[in-house]
């Protein structure tokens, strides 16, 4: 037999495999770790299982056909051929190394093996433990549905093939991980998605090696896309099935992981991370409306306090009717100094609100707002001004539709107002114009990150700062690459 144990093909004498699986699996060491042995024929038949993960009901129902060949059957040289017929289940595959075999059971398949045959037959009654499909916190809609991804990997499969029932939907699984052995799955629609697009992401993921992908998607984006210390996110995640559905038939290749209810979108760019379900839910013309106001939060996220505080330290710049903007009292505090203060202070109740138990987050909520903030510009810690437009910033940052982007732009916030408070008036256009051209500079999977602005595309543009009809669109976006451009035909 070969020395390579990924290439050792099952034994004919299951006493062999047994072996196998105590020295290398931990079969008697580890509990949830099982076979069941039964004799068909006067031979051996083995299954191994792992408790927790396979369906209880499916493996006692196929013992029992297994069992019943005793009474139905005679002695015959074809028990492999009898056993697979009688293996009552829709899902049954051949495996002959066991290698295969030990990475099907670890999967929550089960295998079984017959005495004298060098084959295995996988049977995939997995069970995961997990949730029911729910409406995902970070993106709710007032009308629309309430199913959103969960951690089970075919479930998520399931729930975009309920909404896309094309022939040419695809879902490629592959195994990531030395010792993982994660499930991860390549969603596309074959007549349309760019294969070109779809081989480099194969590539991308073949090539990981890393013991294992324990943080899911967010591991496998890390070697996608190369991030380093950038902080804009270059793919996008959703946990709502219908907006995955949307991005496949635009051409998108989407990335599912198991484990994870969040599924990678590629490629995508800066205004991918700006829209949401909302806008497709309502009329045109409201979609449109909810969509500026969502860009005014996201501008004053990160304009807001590095442009206020311009006006502080140049008050003339301020025309004569806005005059009033900026404190009104001197402070013993630099309002630089309150305003990263206030800031940072914002961010400690962001990070408090994740790890507080619902029930008392609200009452944090208030003691924060109540106290905290009244009695800081009581005592003359803050003036109020400071208070105001920290708030309105934060309102900003949470109306962001994209938590990754949200906390992106707060760190591009602090540059702008760092270089505003060292350099005044050139400091906030400079710094303005460095972080447009980083973000320029930036491609995700070879897609230009600001696009459709630069470079600039009209048709496109307008469709970001427009809401338009569903039958006014129909071209996909070009920045995909599409094998079919035309969303309807002609």
């Amino acid at each position: 037999m070969p020395e390579n144990k990924n290439m050792l093909p099952i034994p004919e004498s299951l006493e062999e495999a047994e072996k196998y699986m105590k020295e290398r699996v931990g079969l008697e060491a580890s509990f949830d770790l099982g076979v069941r042995k039964l004799k068909v024929l006067k031979k051996d038949v083995h299954f191994y299982y792992v408790n927790g993960l396979c369906d209880t009901s499916f493996i006692i129902h196929i013992v029992k056909e297994l069992v019943r060949i005793n009474d139905n059957e005679k002695l015959s040289s074809h028990l492999k051929m009898i056993v697979e017929n009688r293996i009552t289940h829709q899902s049954v595959e051949e495996i002959k190394t066991m290698d295969e075999l030990v990475d099907q059971v670890l999967s929550g398949l089960i295998v079984v093996l017959v005495e004298g045959e060098k084959i295995g037959f996988v049977v995939d009654v997995r069970s995961y433990p997990g949730r029911q499909p729910q409406e995902p916190d970070t993106e709710k809609v007032v009308r629309g549905s309430r199913d959103g991804f969960v951690e089970n990997i075919i479930v998520n499969t399931a729930l975009t093939r309920r909404r896309i029932r094309d022939e040419n939907l695809r879902f490629e699984m592959m195994k990531v991980g030395e010792r993982s052995k994660a499930d991860v799955a390549i969603g596309y629609i074959k007549d349309i998605a760019n294969p070109d697009m779809i081989e480099v992401i194969k590539k991308e993921l073949n090539t990981i090696k890393i013991d294992g992908i324990t943080m899911a998607d967010k591991t496998i984006e890390e070697f996608l896309v190369k991030q380093g210390y950038n902080p804009y996110p270059l793919v996008r995640y959703t946990e709502r099935a219908d907006v995955a559905a949307t991005h496949l038939l635009e051409g998108h290749i989407l990335i599912y992981v198991d484990t994870s209810p969040s599924v990678i979108i590629t490629p995508t760019t800066y205004f991918h991370h700006l829209q949401h379900a909302e806008e497709y839910r309502q009329s045109p013309g409201v979609g449109t409306m909810v969509r500026w106001i969502r860009f005014l939060g996201v501008l004053a996220s990160l304009l807001l306090l590095p442009l206020w505080y311009l006006f502080v330290q140049n008050p003339d710049l301020l025309p004569e009717k806005i005059s009033f903007i900026g404190p009104n009292e001197d402070s013993n505090i630099p309002i630089f100094l309150q305003i990263m203060l206030a800031d940072g202070g914002i961010e400690f109740l962001r990070m408090a609100a994740i790890h507080t138990p619902t029930p008392l987050s609200t009452a944090m909520g208030l003691i924060a707002a109540v106290l905290i903030g009244q009695i800081a510009i009581d005592v003359g810690l803050f003036v109020p001004e400071v208070i105001l437009y920290v708030a309105v910033a934060a309102i900003g940052t949470y109306a962001t539709p994209s938590y990754e982007l949200s906390i992106a732009n707060k760190i591009g916030r602090i540059f702008l107002l760092v270089a505003t408070a060292i350099f005044h008036v050139p400091g906030f256009v400079a710094g303005t114009t460095i972080w447009l051209l980083l973000l320029a500079n930036i491609k995700s999977l070879n897609t230009p990150y600001l696009w459709p602005f630069i470079p600039f595309h009209p048709i496109a543009f307008m469709q970001i700062i427009i809401r338009r009809a569903v039958p006014g669109s129909k071209i996909r976006p070009s920045i995909v690459h599409a094998r079919n451009r035309y969303k309807q035909p002609s």
